[in-house]
């Protein structure tokens, strides 16, 4: 059986605001490599800054607002967690998937699409576990 203990709304704003910042410095790094690797931010816009950021912070708030559900309604949270957050980051990529479809498509950035949602997932969750604890 898990205790769970009352998050205060200063603790869990200031987590997510590190899991944005942690997450998009993570995903900055992978843009960089893929773009070392010759991806081409024009044909993946997710690779620019002022678009991944964007999109950390939505899912990172997204992610919060699920995980503080889950954690309030499931029997057993952790259990719970432990099997969604893995199913939700492969659901994830059904996104980026019809991507490689296009004109022009550029595998090495579409592939370093998926591997922000994984940064972002490997951000996350150790906050969460912090301030939102199951």
């Amino acid at each position: 059986m898990t205790t769970r203990t009352k998050a205060g709304t200063g603790k869990v704003a200031l987590g997510v605001v590190a899991a944005v910042v942690i997450a998009s410095i993570g995903n900055a790094v992978v843009s960089y490599l893929a773009q070392a690797l010759g991806a081409d931010p024009k044909a993946v816009l997710g690779l620019y800054p002022q678009v991944f950021v964007v999109l950390t912070a939505l899912g990172v708030l997204i992610a919060a607002f699920a995980w503080a559900s889950i954690r309030k309604r499931a029997k057993d949270p952790a259990r719970t967690l432990g099997k969604l957050v893995p199913i939700v980051v492969v659901l994830s990529w059904l996104l980026d998937i019809p991507l490689f479809f296009q004109p022009g498509a550029d595998v090495v950035g579409i592939v370093a699409l998926m591997v922000m949602h994984v940064v972002v997932a490997a951000a996350a969750v150790p906050v969460f576990r912090r301030v939102l604890p199951v």
